[in-house]
């Protein structure tokens, strides 16, 4: 049923491993490539693919949201006593050690900030410099995926409706 070019272990099953394969030839093949190429010429397709990037945007956004209410909420709520000394008697070794001796609340502190700063340098990438040709080729193929699935896609009703 499988081409031999791929080989997938048993446990995995076969339809996982047709979908696998599906996408291999997906990446591989360059038919897909000179479709997306003459898809990107319709209108409507590029209003499509807007709408995708745009709900990247908001979904990152959403994502950074929901993670500073819980892990940044309580990192910072683990840190208040350091956080209310250093508010009246401000050190560099009283930063270094309410970080120290709190590692769990100082690892979720650090994950908030760096997603946070991730987030703002891709979009600000996106702003000044444009959306990059890989990133367009990955949302012109998403947006066919979407398309071609239909209705029972969730993201669907937002890109293709």
């Amino acid at each position: 049923m499988f081409d031999n070019r791929y080989v997938f272990p048993r446990w995995l099953g076969e339809s996982v491993a047709a979908i696998l394969i599906l996408s291999m030839d997906d990446i591989h093949s360059t038919s897909d490539v000179n479709t997306v190429v003459d898809a990107s010429l319709d209108p409507i397709f590029l209003q499509r693919v807007e709408r995708l990037h745009r709900l990247t945007v908001y979904g990152r956004w959403m994502f950074i949201v929901v993670l500073w209410l819980t892990v940044g909420a309580s990192s910072l709520w683990a840190l208040r006593d350091s956080i209310q000394l250093m508010l009246d008697y401000f050190t560099w070794a009283a930063l270094r050690y309410s970080l120290v001796f709190n590692p769990f609340p100082a690892f979720g502190f650090t994950l908030c900030v760096s997603m946070t700063v991730a987030v703002l340098l891709w979009q600000s990438r996106n702003i000044l410099f444009g959306i990059s040709p890989s990133e367009t080729k990955r949302l012109e193929r998403r947006v066919q995926k979407i398309c071609l699935q239909g209705k029972s896609h969730p993201l669907w009703h937002f890109v293709c409706d």
